[in-house]
């Protein structure tokens, strides 16, 4: 395949997963827009509940990954029969994995949510909002299991279309159940966790049927007991994913916590330059998920040598893509921090570290495509391994010793992450020349 027929298939996966990915951050801001008209206490309930739902959530996470690698495995392998049957267990594995914690998670909110404020207006919002968010668990593990089956067919745009519907009709509900509109009762803000918990739910049912009209012939609800082994394969695969975004999300809990001890002040500045990465990281992890079906396809293709290319054309995209996102931050720091900071001497003392978030990002832009990639020829354990011994061994031990212990505060946490990062992808990258990935059998 020509260079430019190649880079169009990378787009045309990519962009609509990386469209899906923004406009979930989007709905975030405009979330927090409509409940900070309730002030300072219902905007901090709901972030706290947000990210202690996030953590939740980061358990079944890896369903996706898992059924749209298998599912690419099936098409590549021109095995149509058995292309759904990974949606079949994602789906059992959802009701399996997310009634029960939904339930014991409920039932505990109160105390996960007081270890993040001891103001009590705030933990009220936010247990309330924590608890309906977490009754949405089930329809978040539905979603990735639908979404695994677009993405590992190549038509992630479908997917897209149902989030756009579900994201619209959560502006709609969250908005009037926060306010009271419609004759519907005023909530205030655990009504945006409603909201969030009926769109949720409906998206759900919408990308069922949507499925189902695609998938029926396909092996779709065919629970065939004589391959018990298929199940065993999407929980080795999802296992070690969900594990990382545990490690990962507890993980920034511990980084904040260690930025506290600097300050107020540095601590309002990395909830900025935090939140900026993760938005401008999001374009090469919405490519790096369309390496793991470009990758899964080939290798079901029995074509080792095109998986391989495969991944360093990503690679190649991503690399470009994030270059050009982080000219801004290098280019306009004070600009862009005045978005969000009001003191000129936050501006100052963030815009070097803003600046190393943009050499950050660009360095890391191999190692999250090829995280990505290695997810799609079944390592989940090695990407589990790396990024946990990553993370807990190296960055956030180096991150309290720069910062607090010898003082070289929020600007030495910064280059030991720029380095951090920079390890990491020259470790993918070597894990990936290696191809010791190839013999790997899911």
């Amino acid at each position: 395949m020509p260079v430019l027929s190649r880079q169009k298939t990378i787009l045309a996966i990519g962009l609509p997963i990386i469209a899906g990915m923004l406009s979930q951050s989007v709905l975030n801001l405009i979330d927090a827009a409509l409940v900070g008209q309730l002030g300072e206490a219902s905007l901090a309930g709901v972030g706290i509940g947000s990210y202690a739902n996030f953590v939740v959530i980061s358990l079944i996470l890896g369903i996706s990954s898992a059924v749209q690698t298998l599912v690419a495995r099936h098409r590549g392998a021109g095995d149509l029969k058995y292309a759904a049957t990974p949606v079949n267990w994602g789906v059992l594995l959802s009701f399996l994995i997310a009634l029960p914690l939904s339930v014991l998670f409920i039932s505990y909110s109160e105390s996960i949510v007081s270890t993040m404020s001891d103001n009590s207006a705030v933990q009220d919002i936010a247990a309330s909002y924590f608890d309906y968010r977490t009754i949405a668990m089930l329809a978040v593990g539905l979603n990735l299991s639908f979404r695994g089956w677009w993405n590992g067919t190549k038509r992630p745009v479908i997917y897209f279309k149902v989030l756009l519907f579900t994201h619209l009709l959560n502006v709609i509900v969250s908005y009037c159940l926060i306010f009271g509109e419609f004759g519907l009762p005023r909530l205030g803000a655990p009504g945006a966790g409603l909201g969030s918990a009926i769109a949720l739910y409906s998206g759900a049912i919408l990308n069922a049927i949507l499925v189902y009209r695609d998938a029926k012939t396909e092996g779709l609800l065919q629970f065939n007991l004589t391959r018990p082994y298929a199940l065993r394969r999407v929980i080795r695969l999802a296992l070690p994913h969900s594990l990382q975004q545990l490690f990962l999300s507890l993980a920034i809990c511990i980084l904040i916590w260690i930025i506290g001890q600097l300050g107020t002040d540095e601590q309002a500045i990395a909830h900025v330059l935090i939140n900026l990465s993760l938005f401008l990281i999001l374009p090469a992890v919405g490519l790096g998920v369309a390496s793991t079906s470009l990758v899964s396809h080939a290798l079901g293709e029995g074509s080792l040598q095109e998986a391989k290319r495969w991944g360093w054309d990503v690679v190649k995209t991503a690399m470009g893509v994030m270059l050009f996102l982080s000219l801004p931050l290098w280019l306009f720091p004070e600009i862009i921090l005045s978005i969000f900071l009001q003191s000129t001497s936050l501006i100052e003392q963030a815009s070097l570290p803003l600046q190393l978030t943009a050499l950050a990002i660009s360095l890391d832009a191999a190692a999250i495509v090829l995280t990505q990639s290695l997810l799609g020829v079944g390592a989940n354990k090695t990407v589990l391994m790396i990024s946990t011994i990553g993370q807990w061994a190296f960055f956030l031990p180096l991150a309290w010793l720069f910062g607090p212990v010898l003082g070289f505060g929020l600007l030495g946490i910064w280059i030991v992450q720029v380095i951090h990062r920079s390890l990491s992808s020259v470790i993918f990258v070597r894990i990936w020349s290696q191809q010791h990935w190839q013999k790997i059998k899911v």
